[in-house]
């Protein structure tokens, strides 16, 4: 079926196009970009207050599907990402059972297409049960459809299997997804650790649990010729090893998550667990410098870190409570309306860094683009509406947020999905 979006603002990073065109889609694909395009009969979007970009991905998302559906699933996932301007995802493997198997990767691919409004691409183990013990069998996985390798909420604590992963996936050049946490370092803590631990009476986690995992994973990296991205990254000292060690060609990618770069450690003042995460929230100096890595390029990209729990599991103390929030639903808006409203970046940058990066860490060719032949995703901002975070009308089933009641200028208007609208008016 054909579709027809008309007079929007395209904006496509990779080609340098800004500027107010028409785009044809047919069979799943952009067949033509120019402007005035006739096609009699097709269904048209009118888009002319609207920015077109090439589609978001979230390459940092929790579905919980196997094992935990009671918190999120597949299909309410999807659901959730289409909502929330992604047209796709990348699923972490701390299911039940953990995605260390073909067979739990083909279970995911076969409901994704059966339920999932949006792209899913499976991330499978580094090590099998995410024990930090044994590789996975890499080569078997990727053969069954996974994307890239992370043992994402538990980190690889021995510097030798981390070195034989980086090491084997020189040979295909696939991607090790690092989740930087020296546990020694991290030990019982439940929030970052300085003045504001002390003065809540909360155990500490110090920035140095990060960064000496960002350090030796980057060195290892380096060593094996090896690309690595380093999962949700939170501190100064991570952000001043990245530098080094992008000056260095070590072939390593960051991200960040929007809690990272609006919240910090203040905000645990009210022991509300939907400010409790992992990495948690850190100080003012970590979000500025955070901030200021962003702006400057050294941060690749955007994620949510999306990780769902049931309002029995939050509703606990502090101490107890899991880490995590959901973000598929928050993250779009509240970037634009506090890093794109308030001037700290460029459309064109949190586009790059929603699409365009992320396409290419992933090595995804045929999206994060806006070109004839490529596929037909996108994701349209409406840049003048305002909106209002209600979580109790999310698509998830979770509503672990701590951005409720945010008042925000900017939204995704429609969600568009190989050339079929999953999310705005249809």
């Amino acid at each position: 079926m054909k579709l027809l979006i008309k007079n929007g603002r395209i904006i496509d990073p990779r080609s340098n196009l800004d500027d107010t065109l028409d785009i044809l889609i047919d069979k799943g694909r952009i067949a033509d970009i120019k402007s005035q395009i006739r096609s009699d009969g097709t269904k048209e979007i009118d888009a002319s207050r609207l920015v077109v970009a090439p589609g978001f991905i979230d390459m940092h998302v929790h579905l919980r599907e196997p094992g935990y559906e009671y918190k999120e699933t597949i299909s309410t996932g999807g659901a959730a990402a289409a909502a929330g301007g992604f047209t796709t995802i990348a699923c972490m493997p701390n299911t039940k059972p953990v995605n260390d198997s073909r067979g739990v990767t083909e279970f995911i691919l076969s409901e994704a297409k059966r339920s999932s409004p949006v792209n899913i691409l499976p991330i499978a183990a580094i090590t099998r049960a995410l024990d930090g013990n044994v590789l996975t069998d890499m080569a078997d996985l990727l053969d069954a459809g996974c994307t890239a390798f992370s043992d994402d909420g538990m980190p690889v604590m021995s510097s030798q299997i981390m070195r034989r992963a980086l090491e084997y996936s020189k040979i295909s050049d696939f991607l090790i997804i690092d989740h930087c946490e020296e546990l020694s370092l991290s030990g019982q803590g439940v929030m970052n650790e300085g003045p504001n631990s002390y003065r809540f009476g909360l155990r500490g986690i110090p920035s140095t649990a990060e960064e000496v995992m960002v350090a030796r994973d980057c060195i290892l990296a380096g060593k094996a010729g090896a690309r690595i991205h380093i999962a949700h990254a939170s501190t100064r000292g991570t952000t001043e090893i990245l530098e080094w060690a992008k000056s260095k060609n070590i072939r390593v990618t960051a991200e960040v998550t929007p809690h990272h770069l609006l919240l910090n450690d203040s905000s645990v003042k009210t022991f509300d667990t939907n400010f409790k995460m992992s990495p948690p929230l850190r100080n003012e100096n970590d979000v500025k410098a955070m901030t200021a890595a962003v702006k400057s390029g050294l941060i690749d990209v955007f994620v949510t870190d999306h990780a769902p729990h049931s309002p029995d599991e939050k509703d606990v103390e502090f101490d107890q409570a899991p880490n995590g929030i959901i973000g598929l639903e928050t993250a779009v808006p509240l970037l634009l309306d506090r890093l794109v409203n308030q001037k700290i970046i460029s459309l064109n940058q949190l586009i790059t860094m929603f699409s365009t990066k992320p396409a290419e860490v992933l090595g995804l060719k045929n999206k994060g683009r806006i070109a004839v032949g490529a596929d037909a995703d996108f994701t349209l901002l409406n840049l003048h509406k305002s909106t209002t975070i209600q979580v109790d009308k999310f698509r998830s089933l979770s509503r672990n947020s701590p951005f409720n009641g945010w008042k925000l200028k900017g939204i995704p208007a429609y969600t568009i999905v190989g050339g079929k609208v999953v999310h705005g008016e249809k």
